[in-house]
């Protein structure tokens, strides 16, 4: 942190001015109130930096997690999700401890932009009630929410919450194309409010705020519930560790020479999650957007993010009266412009163009964050990228037939060999999606003495694939067929041996480490069944 304070300084200064009107809002949309966003990104905030495993990982409350705490707000109130939050950062520290971080880099780029387009959705659909200046309808669902408040408004029109949510909206996006680095959220939301002030607007505002960050507690703490809270708690810490790990892998990537330490990221996640729900935060996650800006604005070490939280700490003790005159209206279009820019259109289009399968894949996990909720999203996501990419190796695997090599020979018997010997090639792996398919193809072997199958190929075997390939050995074998096996690779010998097949072949003298070997012990049975005339030749050692 020595090394270029000034540099870090400033950027965390960046940071918070841009955090602000974010922490507001996702704590108001949260449903725990504006103050609980700001006491989560102040202490979530300074604890992942001081703790985590990325320097330049900027965290607090997020739109994801808002998406996974309304409907527990709506079902336990807000002890409810102070529990959970405690209870995810139990479990983030579990996960820590087991080493689980490696894991998130088998999460498929579809995934993760279908469960993004789908979380920016819902974080829109959930800004409409407060962009129309219209009191939040009963329901779980943002979309009955939603239209629900459309028809409010239809009945009711409030103008001048829709014009300063617009207002503010548009004033982000267009800012953000023209000026990128500068803070136009802030300045929209600073405007509106002074308009708000001095025109004597009625429009519903922040209200008041506390002069400091709540003391330590424990009242919200209640055993009896905490089991059937467990479930929310798992969806809290699986999306915490997520979008945690997803950020920093964004900064790495945004950087040279800087890498993260997945573990102690989720370390320092759980903790800041540990102690937030104490100052009556939300829980906590990694902020992707406030993560770029830290970057982009020259952060090199953790002091950024210590800096943002405590420029926030510092608005929270003198500032406090003002911001409690911010519309509500003004966070919802900070919060609407927020989701539109989630959506990177680029990335979606080049997905939905690369396969038919990753297409499907990005618009399933979409659909599901917005119709179910995000874990059962990403769990469908994961489930169905695993099938498919299941398919994929099972299609990519083949079994081809080839030619022998036996240039060795006088033409007449290598004419004869090739009539009654068949030489059989494994590429790629040997499991479950495409052992039987295998087996069906070798089953339907044309009417011929001995099948050698080349083994030297098979990047994997499983032992649904060791038992098929037993059947297929037994059925030849059935029909009169002689089976040798050449180029068994060690590591699959395990597989090969827990069925039996092996130890069989072998000592029948019927298992071979090269295939040339195996073409001479055919041919040297085919010398002793009379297929072939002559002496019969030496075998060579195997």
């Amino acid at each position: 942190m020595r090394r270029q304070p000034r540099r870090d300084l400033l950027a965390g200064l960046t940071v918070a001015v841009v955090a602000l009107p974010l922490a507001l809002g996702f704590g108001v949309s949260s449903g725990l109130g504006a103050a609980a966003g700001l006491s989560t990104a102040i202490v979530a905030g300074a604890l992942a930096a001081l703790l985590g495993g990325s320097n330049l990982q900027v965290s607090g409350p997020t739109g994801a997690m808002t998406v996974v705490l309304v409907p527990i707000v709506h079902r336990f109130g807000s002890g409810g999700v102070l529990t959970v939050g405690l209870i995810a950062g139990v479990l983030l520290v579990a996960l820590a401890l087991a080493r689980a971080g490696r894991y998130v880099r088998y999460v498929p780029a579809p995934v993760v932009e279908g469960f993004t387009a789908g979380i920016a959705a819902v974080i829109f659909l959930q800004q409409v009630p407060a962009a129309l200046g219209v009191p939040v309808p009963e329901g779980e669902k943002v979309t009955v929410v939603a239209w629900h408040a459309i028809v409010d408004f239809a009945a009711h029109p409030q103008w001048t919450a829709m014009a300063l949510a617009l207002g503010v909206a548009a004033v982000m996006l267009v800012g953000a194309r023209w000026k990128p680095g500068v803070p136009f959220s802030l300045l929209a939301v600073a405007a509106v409010t002074v308009v708000a002030v001095i025109a004597h607007l009625d429009v519903a505002r922040i209200g008041a705020l506390p002069a400091t960050l709540p003391a330590p507690s424990l009242d919200f703490l209640d055993p009896a519930a905490v089991p059937t809270l467990l479930t929310s708690a798992v969806a809290v810490a699986a999306l915490a560790a997520l979008e945690s790990l997803l950020s920093a892998t964004v900064a790495d990537g945004m950087t040279v020479g800087q890498r993260h330490d997945p573990d102690r990221e989720l370390f320092g996640q759980g903790v800041a999650n540990l102690v937030t729900p104490l100052f009556g935060g939300v829980p906590a996650t990694a902020a992707i957007a406030r993560t770029a800006v830290n970057v982009r604005t020259g952060a090199g070490s953790r002091l950024a993010a210590l800096t943002h939280a405590l420029v926030l700490a510092v608005i929270m003790l003198a500032a406090a009266p003002l911001v409690a005159h911010i519309p509500l209206a003004a966070l919802a279009g900070v919060l609407l412009a927020t989701a539109i820019r989630m959506v990177e259109v680029s990335s979606l289009l080049a997905l939905a163009r690369s396969t038919r399968s990753d297409a499907v894949l990005m618009v399933l996990t979409a659909a599901a964050t917005l119709a179910l909720d995000l874990i059962a999203a990403v769990g469908i996501g994961l489930v169905l990228a695993t099938f498919l990419a299941v398919r994929k190796i099972a299609r990519a695997a083949t079994l081809e037939q080839v030619p022998l090599d036996v240039a060795d020979h006088h033409a007449e018997e290598a004419a004869l060999l090739t009539e009654h010997i068949v030489a059989y090639r494994f590429d790629g792996p040997l499991f479950f999606a495409a052992a039987h398919r295998f087996l069906l193809e070798l089953t339907e072997v044309a009417d011929v003495r001995v099948v050698i199958l080349r083994m030297s190929r098979v990047s994997a075997v499983d032992g649904t694939g060791a038992s098929v390939l037993r059947d297929a050995i037994e059925r030849l074998e059935h029909r009169g067929i002689t089976v040798y096996l050449s180029g068994v690779r060690p590591e699959h010998e395990r597989a090969l041996s827990a069925i039996g097949v092996l130890e069989r072949l072998r000592a029948q003298s019927r298992l071979f480490a090269h295939t040339p070997d195996a073409i001479t012990a055919a041919r040297a049975l085919l010398h002793r069944t009379g297929v072939l005339a002559g002496a019969e030749p030496a075998l060579k050692a195997a």
